[in-house]
C-alpha cells in the first residue's frame, strides 16, 4: 500500500463536476481518475483546493477539499505597552548605595533624589539603604525586591580601575548581582554602578560635564516601575 499527498494549492472558485474515468494499464491493473472540468470563475471570492491521492491495490481516488482564503487575512491589532514617567502616584522606590568611593556615590544619590522630586515622587515613598561596596549591592537589592514594598530598586555605586584585576571581579559581580536581583525578585532593579578607568571619569559622570548617571538611573526606575505596575501585573 502507498499513499501520496500533494502540497496545498490555491485555485479560483469554480463549479466543478467530478467525472470518473476508468483506465486499464498493460499489466492488467486498473485505476480510477476523477477529472475536474473547468467552468466559469466566481465573481468575488476565491477558495483554496487541497488534493490528496492514495492507492491500495488497483483502486485509486482523488479527494478534493475547499478552504476559504478569507481566514488568512484576519490579523489582531498590535498593542504597544510603555511605562510613563508622569504617572508616579503611589509608586515606592528603594535606593541601594555603596559607601566605597563615597565622593562619587553621594553625588549620584543626590542626582537620583533630585530626579524623583522633579517627577513628583514623594520623599516618604523613597528609602535609601547604604552598603559597604558595590559587591554587596545585589544581595540587598534582591532582599528589598522580595519584601513587596517597592516598585523598583536603584543600585548605585562606583568601581574605579586600579593596578590589579580586582576591578574586573567587582565590576562583573556587581552587574550580575543586580541582574539576578531583578530576575529573582520580579521587581525592576536598575543598574547605576559606574565602572570607570579613573576618578576623573567617575566625577564627570556624577554631576560633571558628562551629566549625572544617578539622575538617569532614577528616570529609568520610574519608567520601569510604571510599566510593571500599570501594564505587566
Amino acid at each position: 500500500m502507498a499513499s501520496f499527498a500533494t502540497t496545498e494549492c490555491f485555485l479560483p472558485l469554480q463549479q466543478s463536476f467530478l467525472a470518473p474515468t476508468h483506465h486499464r494499464q498493460g499489466n492488467g491493473t486498473s485505476s480510477t481518475v476523477v477529472l475536474l472540468p473547468r467552468a466559469a470563475p466566481a465573481p468575488h471570492h476565491s477558495k483554496s483546493l487541497s488534493f490528496s491521492f492514495s492507492s491500495q491495490g488497483t483502486n485509486s481516488c482523488i479527494a478534493v477539499g475547499r478552504k476559504d482564503r478569507s481566514s488568512f487575512a484576519q490579523t489582531a491589532a498590535v498593542r504597544y505597552l510603555m511605562g510613563s514617567v508622569t504617572r508616579t502616584q503611589g509608586l515606592r522606590f528603594a535606593v541601594v548605595v555603596a559607601r566605597f568611593n563615597e565622593i562619587v556615590t553621594k553625588q549620584l544619590l543626590e542626582g537620583a533624589l533630585g530626579t524623583f522630586r522633579n517627577y513628583s515622587v514623594k520623599d516618604e515613598d523613597i528609602d535609601v539603604v547604604w552598603v559597604p561596596g558595590s559587591f554587596e549591592i545585589g544581595a540587598v537589592a534582591e532582599r528589598l525586591g522580595k519584601s513587596g514594598k517597592y516598585h523598583a530598586i536603584l543600585c548605585i555605586g562606583a568601581v574605579i580601575r586600579g593596578d590589579t584585576s580586582h576591578y574586573d571581579a567587582v565590576a562583573n559581580s556587581a552587574a550580575s548581582g543586580v541582574l539576578s536581583a531583578g530576575l529573582n525578585s520580579g521587581v525592576p532593579c536598575i543598574f547605576g554602578v559606574l565602572t570607570c578607568d579613573d576618578m576623573d571619569q567617575a566625577l564627570n559622570r556624577a554631576g560633571g560635564k558628562s551629566g549625572n548617571k544617578g539622575a538617569e538611573t532614577a528616570l529609568t526606575a520610574i519608567e520601569m516601575a510604571s510599566l510593571f505596575e500599570h501594564h505587566l501585573k
